[in-house]
């Protein structure tokens, strides 16, 4: 056999091995797309068919429901289309006690929007049972009144919440199955952390602590409070934060406007020597920016966690990595 022959059987061979190859591979695709497919309506039909799923939520929820419920405690100002939202929005939630409005504004709240607040309540009540509205109604503007002392509260567990800040109902109330298990600790949707400077742990001095936000907590994966912009926590911490934190704090805030969730988070850690819980969940912001956006911002609040460090004599807040998601949504976890 020539050598021109060779080579025309060694192109064919190569040509006829590139056609089976892409042949094979064509096929391996359309086997692992359909294969794809065929699981996802699989998972799909077996999930609806699970009667025992549904059953063990709606069991879940209902062992919920048998225990106290939670007061939500909405901070708000000259936002009154928010607030409306938010009241009625929240009104539905099943383990929700009362309502209870922080007003601070220089007028009381009007007849008006008291009179639609309690009939968006009514028209949500369920099962007899209708979700008590009050607005506690403040001489001074300070925002150390979202955590002033309510001495009768029927539940242990507040809700903080913003009054443009939505979250489903069924999140909410897994939050509070989460703070039910460590009622002692604040629970929230919302994590910041505070990281020492390496600058003062080199050379000796004092540590100096600086606040970062979000993308912090996401690259780290730590984080040290919860903000009370939308977090749990038990009653028994606004007694604390109004008569028991040091007056200074709460006069550092109110001439600042600002920081109190960091002096909140502050006072809960210094009395349990624990960290926060972050709870997975999806916000719906409802309103405009805040003063976060406000340039400046991360500045003020690293003045704010240095400034309580001195007044506590210690740095309280405690790091931690762990996130509660519920698994019931879930199917890998």
């Amino acid at each position: 056999m020539g050598g021109g022959d060779v080579s025309k059987e060694m192109g064919a061979y190569r040509r006829g091995d590139h056609k089976l190859r892409k042949f094979v591979t064509a096929r391996s695709t359309k086997f692992l797309l359909l294969s794809c497919i065929a699981f996802a309506l699989i998972t799909l039909a077996c999930r609806s068919s699970r009667p025992w799923f549904n059953t063990s939520i709606a069991v879940a929820d209902q062992i919920s429901r048998s225990r106290k419920g939670y007061t939500l405690l909405m901070n708000t100002w000259k936002r009154y289309d928010l607030l409306k939202k938010s009241v009625s929005h929240y009104a539905s939630c099943s383990r929700l006690d009362s309502i209870h409005i922080v007003w601070s504004e220089p007028k009381p709240p009007s007849e008006s929007l008291k009179e639609y607040l309690q009939k968006a309540i009514k028209k949500k009540a369920r099962d007899g049972h209708e979700v008590e509205l009050v607005f506690d109604v403040n001489k001074e503007d300070s925002l150390n009144n979202r955590f002033k002392e309510i001495r009768d509260l029927k539940t242990d567990a507040v809700f903080s919440i913003d009054d443009d800040i939505i979250f489903p109902c069924h999140t909410v109330d897994f939050a509070f199955n989460v703070w039910e298990s460590a009622p002692e600790t604040m629970v929230g949707f919302v994590p910041r952390v505070h990281w020492p400077e390496q600058s003062s742990l080199q050379s000796g001095k004092a540590e100096y602590y600086t606040y970062s936000g979000w993308w912090s907590v996401w690259w780290s994966g730590t984080y040290s409070m919860v903000l009370s912009k939308a977090a749990f926590f038990h009653k028994k911490y606004l007694r604390l934060y109004t008569n028991d934190m040091p007056a200074s704090i709460r006069e550092f805030t109110t001439k600042n406007r600002n920081c109190e969730d960091i002096a909140m988070s502050f006072l809960i850690a210094n009395a349990t020597n624990a960290p926060p819980i972050w709870v997975k969940g999806k916000i719906y912001e409802i309103g405009s920016t805040g003063i976060s956006s406000i340039g400046g911002h991360t500045e003020k609040r690293t003045h704010c966690v240095n400034r309580f460090v001195a007044e506590f004599g210690r740095m309280p807040l405690v790091y931690t990595s762990m996130k509660a998601v519920d698994s019931r949504s879930l199917w890998f976890w």
